[in-house]
């Protein structure tokens, strides 16, 4: 192959031309340097710069050299009336759609399958996809050539979009002058094509092995000629004929004046004329060329489709975990709400009666056993079998613990007047106790808050309710469900204020969530009860309706009256029992469940809920774990 030429032009007369070539004289030039080698082809458009360039392909390709042809304006298809030659781009005229996924496959079907191919960049319309493709064949071929070693030409159309002169020069052109100044010695030959010498790189331009220099008219175009070829050559290319050039060549040595002959094969960059356009029957490569590069397609058309299922798959992941984190929170809000509202219940049940500090309740006495404390827990005496169902008459003192009148009795007609009299005035903390400890109930009095003003509201309210004709239990249904217990941080957090209008704010979501801290916050506030209160409220749910003096008893207390009705201060004040009729309470833990948690279950599971309230919480000794 080394002694192999193609004959491409002639020489022609004028300015430039040798004396030792007379006009008409065949010009051939060495296939092995035109492959391997640097080429350079310019000239002003209509010059001739694509004919020339397509009569040196043809006669390539006629002596069985493939070469690739960066295609930028969609000219070279017309190769194909001729040869058979595979059309690769982005339009439906290619043989076939590719994008930079194809690379690897389109430089192993140029080098190894010797493959003629044009690369239309043409059809892209988004810049960046073409550049990447020419720039990933490049890198594909030059990385194929360090290893096969075989003379194949790279011919780039408008080469100065991608290795401009001065900045703006991107990844792309830096390989296209990587393989200029490394490729020859593998085997890799490129030909740049530009209509503005001057707006492409110079390193690139003097570091060609030839140069075709077809006519240029614009000054700073005609000073790039000047500078390399020299001033002479600058003046006469103005005046140069269609197809004509001055052709300079190493390995001659010499500055030619060239006539190119015309390409045979159809000219698709011709400018349109009057004549009708018929375009020629041009060949089809082979199908199984074609096959190979649509596997490709196929693979990442596949992909693209599992990667949007995924997406979507991926999407839908995330809306649920979006979901859940909002269920959880709303359960979290529910757990802190309910444990807030049995806390509030709680703190309520043990503050010492009518907000008082506490005191001894039978300091008169000096052998009388130490009162308890806020939540009874204090030493009881041994339980006195001989005590009959009341004990001793109550005294002044007593009356504040006993919470048995029957609404609008006699009984509570005269508490109330008690502690009208008692009652000191606002802002008073009570004086010092005395011996009969009347002070010191004067002084629990004016020390209380709310708790008092609202005892005194419902007994009034129960009085006069029974005046005006309505039962003691209608009365009685009139008391606030919360029992007079601030609830409203965790009505405040969950968005529960009781009004029935936005109750569903307080169970929402994952209602399984919701129903465990419903029970998680009942057992807690059951279980921090003392053991004989909380066993009070076991003989209370095991008798439906009872006394505090039987209950307290049952629950294995001593059966005094005053740590009895302490203990049922408690309860009471929790809300887990209710005042009936003759000192009698009722059990009323399913009552206190269905406020919270009624509007969000029917009653089996209402029912259910106070079961494992109860079992859990130890209430049920047939049912506790």
């Amino acid at each position: 192959m080394s002694d192999e030429t193609i004959t491409v032009a002639d020489v022609s007369d004028g300015v430039g031309g040798e004396a030792e070539l007379s006009p008409g004289t065949p010009i051939s030039l060495p296939v092995v340097e035109i492959l391997t080698g640097r080429g350079f082809i310019t000239g002003k458009s209509g010059s001739g710069k694509s004919n020339t360039a397509s009569v040196v392909i043809e006669k390539l390709l006629s002596n069985s050299f493939p070469v690739l042809i960066v295609d930028s304006d969609g000219e070279y298809y017309g190769l194909k009336e001729e040869f058979e030659i595979l059309h690769v781009g982005a339009d439906e005229e290619c043989d076939i759609q590719v994008s930079a996924e194809h690379a690897g496959k389109i430089a192993s079907l140029a080098l190894e399958q010797n493959v003629p191919i044009i690369l239309d960049v043409s059809g892209y319309l988004d810049e960046d996809e073409a550049s990447e493709l020419i720039r990933e064949t490049a890198r594909q071929l030059f990385a194929k050539e360090k290893k096969l070693k075989k003379p194949f030409l790279m011919l780039v159309e408008e080469c100065h979009e991608y290795i401009p002169e001065g900045a703006g020069m991107d990844k792309t052109g830096k390989t296209l002058i990587k393989i200029g100044k490394r490729g020859r010695k593998h085997g890799l030959g490129i030909v740049g094509i530009s209509q503005r010498p001057a707006d492409v790189k110079k390193d690139f331009i003097t570091q060609c092995d030839w140069l075709c220099w077809h006519r240029l008219t614009w000054d700073n175009d005609t000073k790039v000629v000047s500078r390399i070829l020299g001033s002479e050559y600058g003046e006469a290319i103005e005046d140069m004929g269609d197809g004509e050039a001055f052709l300079m060549t190493d390995w001659a040595e010499s500055i030619r004046r060239v006539q190119f002959r015309r390409k045979t094969t159809f000219d698709a960059g011709a400018t349109p004329g009057l004549d009708d356009f018929e375009r020629p029957d041009l060949k089809s490569v082979s199908g199984d060329l074609v096959s190979e590069l649509k596997t490709i397609t196929d693979e990442r058309e596949r992909t693209e489709s599992e990667l949007a299922d995924l997406r979507q798959e991926l999407d839908k992941k995330n809306q649920r975990i979006t979901q859940l984190e909002r269920e959880l929170e709303e359960a979290q809000d529910m757990s802190e709400m309910a444990d807030t509202f049995a806390q509030a219940l709680l703190q309520k049940a043990e503050a010492p009666y009518r907000g008082g500090a506490g005191r001894n309740l039978r300091r008169g006495s000096a052998d009388a056993p130490v009162g308890p404390d806020a939540n009874g827990s204090a030493p009881e005496p041994q339980r006195r079998e001989a005590d009959d169902e009341f004990g001793n008459p109550v005294t002044a003192d007593q009356s504040e613990l006993h919470d048995y009148e029957e609404p609008g009795g006699p009984e509570a007609e005269a508490a109330a007047e008690h502690e009208a009299a008692t009652e000191p005035a606002a802002g008073d903390g009570g004086g010092d106790g005395n011996e009969d400890g009347s002070a010191g109930a004067a002084s629990e009095a004016g020390a209380g808050s709310g708790a008092a003003a609202t005892a005194v509201a419902a007994t009034n309210g129960a009085r006069n309710g029974e005046a005006n004709g309505a039962s003691p239990e209608r009365v009685a249904d009139a008391v606030p469900p919360t029992d007079g217990v601030d609830i409203s941080p965790a009505r405040s957090r969950s968005g529960f204020d009781g009004s029935g209008g936005d109750a569903t704010a307080f169970v929402a979501g994952d209602e399984l969530r919701h129903r465990e801290a419903v029970v998680a916050g009942f057992v807690r506030a059951i279980r921090s009860l003392e053991d004989v209160t909380r066993g009070m409220l076991a003989a209370y749910r095991s008798a439906g309706r009872s006394t505090p003096f039987d209950t307290h008893r049952a629950a294995n207390g001593s059966g005094d009256r005053t740590y009895a009705y302490a203990r049922n201060k408690v309860l009471r004040r929790a809300g887990f029992v209710e005042h009936r009729s003759r000192g009698e309470y009722a059990y009323t833990l399913p009552d206190l469940v269905r406020r919270v948690y009624g509007d969000h279950a029917g009653e089996q599971e209402l029912v259910e809920v106070v079961a494992e309230i109860e079992s859990t919480a130890g209430l049920d000794p047939d049912l506790a774990p």
